[in-house]
């Protein structure tokens, strides 16, 4: 798969994530922002939480599940990422904040929250 149609297959699957948290009720305040070296895909809110949301998305899982990609050392990229967007707004140690993952697996979509 070229690097072109992993892009376009990542962006669906953003897309996706993003309209199954609208329908959750919750309302996205951002997507694909790259913070303190970190890119976060979603950043939504889910009453006063703000949720950073990692999107990773497999035609399949014969190479594992998507979330076994989330090692330490994304977490830990992502959690630096997310202090920047909030430190940047404002926000940091105001609000409450929570890190969601949401996974695809072909046409099975499955949302995590406080995964991490």
């Amino acid at each position: 798969m070229s690097k072109h149609d992993t892009r376009k297959r990542g962006r669906a699957g953003e897309d996706q994530a993003a309209a199954l948290l609208l329908e959750r009720g919750l309302e996205i305040l951002d997507r694909n922002v790259t913070c303190a070296g970190a890119e976060l895909d979603l950043i939504a809110r889910d009453g006063e939480t703000i949720v950073f949301v990692e999107v990773r998305s497999r035609a399949d899982d014969l190479r594992g599940h998507p979330l076994e990609t989330i090692d330490a050392r994304k977490r830990s990229r992502l959690r630096r990422g997310a202090t920047g967007w909030l430190v940047q707004r404002d926000l940091w140690e105001r609000v409450p904040v929570r890190f969601d993952v949401v996974t695809l697996v072909g046409e099975h979509i499955q949302w995590l929250q406080d995964a991490f």
